[in-house]
Order: structure tokens, then sequence, then C-alpha cells
């Protein structure tokens, strides 16, 4: 198959899982482009994965840098718009339907799930970029924790906490 088509097809599909926004599709996305494809390494995967979450805008943006490393510009392309189209028409669609469902119980319901379900899904990403090549990282574990307990504990901007755990890193990897 087309490796752009592949892309295409990978990322849409992605994007439609993406509840909660990128965060929640990390893991799929690193076992498939990492593990089962093999187009790139752990390292430039979590490389990627910093920079997407430090540039300005959406962190969506790892999705365009994945895309780029294994097939250039129009890797990039087709990957961002792979993650923005389908997610973009699916939730104009969904915005109509919720707001018709207002102060229904069903409504309600569905509030109540998508917590957990959006919680679970950022926790096996972060996970999995704090095991790399499966075995578990004393020193990955120390920042995520730190880090976790610095949004809870306290009202830092996340940028603090980003340039915190860039010097733990340099630090202690």
């Amino acid at each position: 198959m087309n490796i752009l088509l592949e892309l295409g097809l990978y990322f849409s599909l992605l994007s439609l899982l993406s509840v909660g926004g990128m965060p929640s599709v990390i893991g799929e996305m690193h076992r498939y482009v990492v593990e089962s494809r093999g187009w790139i390494s752990h390292n430039d995967f979590i490389e990627m994965f910093a920079l997407g979450q430090a540039a300005p805008g959406p962190n969506v943006l790892i999705s365009s840098l994945i895309g780029w490393k294994i097939a250039g510009v129009p890797g990039a392309l087709v990957t961002l718009a792979a993650m923005c189209g389908p997610a973009g028409v699916l939730s104009f669609w969904v915005a109509g339907v919720w707001e018709r469902l207002q102060g229904t119980a069903w409504r309600a319901v569905a509030q109540r799930a998508m917590a957990p379900m959006v919680v679970g899904l950022i926790l096996s990403g972060g996970f999995v970029l704090a095991t790399p090549g499966g075995a578990p990282d004393w020193r990955l574990w120390i920042i995520a924790a730190g880090s976790a307990w610095a949004m809870v504990a306290t009202k830092l901007n996340p940028l603090w906490m980003l340039a915190a755990g860039a010097a733990a890193g340099a630090t202690l990897l």
C-alpha cells in the first residue's frame, strides 16, 4: 500500500478515537509507528512528542512531525489533514446532536462516562512514554509523577512544569 494512503487512513482512524485530544491516542500512535511499522525510533517519537507539546498551538502538531519524518512534506500534510478532518466533521455533527439532547438523562450519563475514559486514555499514553522499549525507567516515572503532582497541587503555569521536567530529564537521564 502507498505509504501516504496508509498514513492517511491510520491517522484518520486515530482522529476519530482521539476523545480528549492527542494525549488520548499517543499510546496507540506510538505502538503503530514505532513498534508495529518501525518507521521511527522510540527516541524520535519522544522528541516529536516534546516538540509538539512545547510548540505554540494545538498539540496535534505531533502528527505532522511524524508524517514529515516518515514521508517528508507530503506526509506532514496528509497526517495533519487526517488528524483534523474526520474529527472536525464528527465534532460538527455531534455538536448539533448534543444541543438537541440538552437536559436529557442520556446526555448526563454520557458526560459522566467520558471523564474516566479520557483520563484512562491519557494515562495509557503517559505509560507508553515512561516505558521506553517496554521496560519501566524509574527516572521517567519520577518526572511523570512530579509533573502530575504539580498539576494537581499547584496553580503553576504548565510551561514551568515543562521547564522543570526538561531540567530533571537533563540531570537524571
